[in-house]
């Protein structure tokens, strides 16, 4: 794998950030096994990291993430293998972050692209974005503990037109369902996560995590639901009506 498709930095501008940038716009940031498994030991090693004051997930210019790449994803569903897909460490590494995140959209959130910005505290986007969670289209199931954090963000009916009918939302809709904190320029996108989280790295720690705690409430709540989504996700995800759905999508 081309250690490259994500870039994993502490910017010399702001040394106390971890950077977590997708870099893989030739297949709209599509995430690997491989991309997987760097994000969730950046995340676990920042836990353990007192220079670490906040995250920063980024995509590329015009492209978020398309989501789980289609190739792996047919490949995990032929391969008869017992253990659970890549995604899933990286998924549980989210909910067990210590550190404050924040993403900035620009383009495409799909999927994973989407249930990603649940797990952070703030989000940016530009007005350009698309957030699309197609999990049942591919006969798949929401993931992330997305069943429990879009209805409590938006309520039933908005999170049910997300994860369950497909429909796209822009980032006018996303914000007003509260998927997203604030709508920025596409060329403000960067700079704008890493202004917020600069501000929250500056803030006494101690406090920081405690008041965040008590936003973000039990994580015990939110694993439970992961593992809940874990089961149904992995028997579909190996499932004929799965592997006929991953085949269709790559004969587009």
């Amino acid at each position: 794998m081309n250690e490259n498709q994500v870039l994993i930095e502490r910017p010399a501008d702001h040394p106390d950030l971890l950077l977590i940038r997708f870099n893989r716009p030739e297949k709209k940031n599509a995430i690997t096994a491989a991309m997987y498994g760097q994000m969730t030991a950046a995340l676990e090693a920042a836990n353990t990291d007192d220079t670490v004051r906040a995250i920063v997930f980024l995509g590329t210019e015009g492209c978020f993430s398309a989501g789980n790449d289609m190739v792996d994803f047919l490949a995990y569903a032929v391969s008869g293998s017992s253990e659970p897909p890549a995604a899933a460490l990286f998924i549980k590494a989210l909910a067990l972050a210590e550190k404050p995140m924040v993403s900035g959209v620009d383009g495409l959130a799909i999927g994973i692209g989407t249930t990603l910005n649940l797990h952070c505290d703030l989000t940016v986007a530009s007005p350009r974005s698309l957030f699309k969670t197609p999990f049942v289209d591919l006969a798949l199931v929401p993931e992330a503990a997305s069943s429990l954090l879009a209805p409590q963000i938006m309520g039933h009916q908005r999170a049910f037109a997300m994860l369950v009918a497909s429909e796209g939302f822009s980032a006018q809709a996303a914000l007003e369902a509260g998927l997203i904190w604030k709508l920025v320029e596409p060329a403000d996108v960067e700079a704008e996560a890493l202004k917020i989280a600069a501000g929250l790295a500056k803030k006494p720690p101690g406090a920081l995590k405690i008041a965040r705690d008590l936003v973000r409430g039990p994580r015990e709540t939110v694993l439970a639901r992961m593992d809940e989504e874990l089961v149904h996700f992995t028997a579909q995800l190996k499932s004929a009506e799965a592997r006929a759905a991953f085949e269709a999508f790559m004969r587009r």
